[in-house]
Protein backbone atom coordinates (compact mmCIF):
# COMPACT_ATOMS: atom_id res chain seq x y z
CA UNK A 1 0.00 0.00 0.00
CA UNK A 2 0.73 3.40 -0.56
CA UNK A 3 0.17 5.04 2.77
CA UNK A 4 -0.83 9.25 3.13
CA UNK A 5 2.00 10.97 4.28
CA UNK A 6 1.61 14.56 4.06
CA UNK A 7 -1.46 17.24 3.99
CA UNK A 8 -2.32 20.40 2.16
CA UNK A 9 -4.23 23.72 2.62
CA UNK A 10 -4.68 26.36 0.96
CA UNK A 11 -4.53 29.78 2.45
CA UNK A 12 -5.11 33.59 1.62
CA UNK A 13 -3.20 35.34 4.16
CA UNK A 14 -0.15 33.08 5.11
CA UNK A 15 0.47 35.17 8.40
CA UNK A 16 -3.33 35.32 9.82
CA UNK A 17 -3.11 30.89 9.02
CA UNK A 18 -0.05 30.58 10.55
CA UNK A 19 -1.36 32.31 13.96
CA UNK A 20 -4.48 30.52 13.75
CA UNK A 21 -3.25 27.03 13.75
CA UNK A 22 -0.02 27.95 15.97
CA UNK A 23 -2.48 29.32 18.98
CA UNK A 24 -5.47 26.63 17.81
CA UNK A 25 -3.84 23.44 17.68
CA UNK A 26 -0.04 24.61 18.94
CA UNK A 27 1.39 23.52 15.31
CA UNK A 28 4.99 25.20 14.19
CA UNK A 29 4.85 27.02 10.76
CA UNK A 30 7.94 27.46 8.83
CA UNK A 31 7.24 30.18 5.96
CA UNK A 32 8.98 29.55 2.55
CA UNK A 33 10.16 31.65 0.50
CA UNK A 34 9.13 32.63 -3.35
CA UNK A 35 11.63 30.25 -4.49
CA UNK A 36 9.59 27.63 -2.45
CA UNK A 37 6.43 28.97 -3.75
CA UNK A 38 5.21 30.91 -0.68
CA UNK A 39 4.77 27.17 0.54
CA UNK A 40 4.01 26.82 4.23
CA UNK A 41 5.51 23.78 6.00
CA UNK A 42 2.94 22.50 9.22
CA UNK A 43 4.96 20.12 12.12
CA UNK A 44 1.95 19.28 13.82
CA UNK A 45 3.77 16.09 15.64
CA UNK A 46 6.87 15.36 17.59
CA UNK A 47 9.25 14.41 14.29
CA UNK A 48 12.97 13.23 14.26
CA UNK A 49 15.51 12.57 11.04
CA UNK A 50 12.78 9.81 9.88
CA UNK A 51 10.06 11.77 9.68
CA UNK A 52 7.38 12.02 12.66
CA UNK A 53 7.40 10.06 15.85
CA UNK A 54 4.39 8.99 16.76
CA UNK A 55 2.63 5.93 14.22
CA UNK A 56 0.36 7.31 11.91
CA UNK A 57 0.76 11.06 12.43
CA UNK A 58 1.82 13.44 9.70
CA UNK A 59 2.78 17.02 9.13
CA UNK A 60 1.54 19.02 5.69
CA UNK A 61 1.71 22.50 4.99
CA UNK A 62 -0.18 25.11 3.20
CA UNK A 63 0.08 26.99 -0.32
CA UNK A 64 -1.17 30.77 -1.23
CA UNK A 65 -4.83 30.27 -3.09
CA UNK A 66 -4.28 31.38 -6.98
CA UNK A 67 -7.42 32.20 -9.26
CA UNK A 68 -5.81 30.31 -12.03
CA UNK A 69 -5.35 26.50 -10.08
CA UNK A 70 -8.29 23.94 -10.27
CA UNK A 71 -9.18 22.41 -6.82
CA UNK A 72 -7.83 24.34 -4.46
CA UNK A 73 -9.26 22.27 -1.13
CA UNK A 74 -7.66 20.69 1.29
CA UNK A 75 -5.98 17.50 0.37
CA UNK A 76 -3.40 14.54 1.42
CA UNK A 77 -0.53 13.81 -0.33
CA UNK A 78 0.36 9.99 -0.81
CA UNK A 79 4.00 8.51 -0.60
CA UNK A 80 4.95 6.43 -3.87
CA UNK A 81 7.78 4.30 -4.94
CA UNK A 82 7.58 5.28 -8.68
CA UNK A 83 5.71 8.51 -9.43
CA UNK A 84 5.77 7.83 -13.52
CA UNK A 85 4.36 4.13 -12.68
CA UNK A 86 1.98 5.89 -10.39
CA UNK A 87 0.56 8.74 -12.84
CA UNK A 88 -0.27 5.92 -15.14
CA UNK A 89 -2.57 3.60 -12.75
CA UNK A 90 -4.21 6.92 -11.41
CA UNK A 91 -4.57 7.56 -15.51
CA UNK A 92 -5.59 4.07 -16.44
CA UNK A 93 -7.73 3.89 -13.19
CA UNK A 94 -9.73 6.90 -14.44
CA UNK A 95 -7.93 9.91 -13.09
CA UNK A 96 -6.85 12.99 -14.45
CA UNK A 97 -2.80 13.46 -13.77
CA UNK A 98 -2.36 17.63 -13.11
CA UNK A 99 0.80 18.70 -15.68
CA UNK A 100 4.18 16.92 -15.27
CA UNK A 101 5.75 16.18 -11.66
CA UNK A 102 8.11 18.67 -10.41
CA UNK A 103 11.25 18.38 -8.44
CA UNK A 104 10.44 19.89 -4.75
CA UNK A 105 14.54 20.43 -3.72
CA UNK A 106 15.38 17.75 -0.85
CA UNK A 107 12.09 16.12 -0.60
CA UNK A 108 11.62 14.32 -4.05
CA UNK A 109 8.93 14.22 -7.10
CA UNK A 110 5.36 15.71 -6.65
CA UNK A 111 2.37 16.02 -8.70
CA UNK A 112 -0.95 16.55 -8.10
CA UNK A 113 -4.14 14.52 -9.95
CA UNK A 114 -7.81 14.37 -10.19
CA UNK A 115 -9.36 10.83 -8.67
CA UNK A 116 -12.45 10.16 -10.20
CA UNK A 117 -15.03 11.72 -7.26
CA UNK A 118 -13.05 15.32 -8.16
CA UNK A 119 -11.07 15.09 -5.68
CA UNK A 120 -7.72 17.16 -5.88
CA UNK A 121 -4.81 14.75 -4.26
CA UNK A 122 -1.09 14.78 -4.91
CA UNK A 123 1.74 12.18 -5.25
CA UNK A 124 5.09 12.07 -3.46
CA UNK A 125 7.81 10.32 -4.36
CA UNK A 126 10.55 11.25 -1.56
CA UNK A 127 14.47 11.02 -1.61
CA UNK A 128 15.23 7.54 0.45
CA UNK A 129 16.14 8.95 3.85
CA UNK A 130 19.81 9.53 4.38
CA UNK A 131 20.17 9.46 0.32
CA UNK A 132 23.81 11.04 0.91
CA UNK A 133 24.90 9.16 3.71
CA UNK A 134 27.75 7.14 2.45
CA UNK A 135 27.38 3.09 1.63
CA UNK A 136 27.92 0.63 3.58
CA UNK A 137 30.53 -1.88 2.48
Amino acid sequence: MNPVVHFEMPYDDRNRMAKFYGSAFGWQTQLLGEDMGHYVLATTTETGKDGPKKTGAINGGFYPKKPDCPAQHPSIVIAVDDIKESARKVTKAGGKVLGEPMEIPGVGQYVSFIDTEGNRVSMLQPIPRNWHAPKEQ
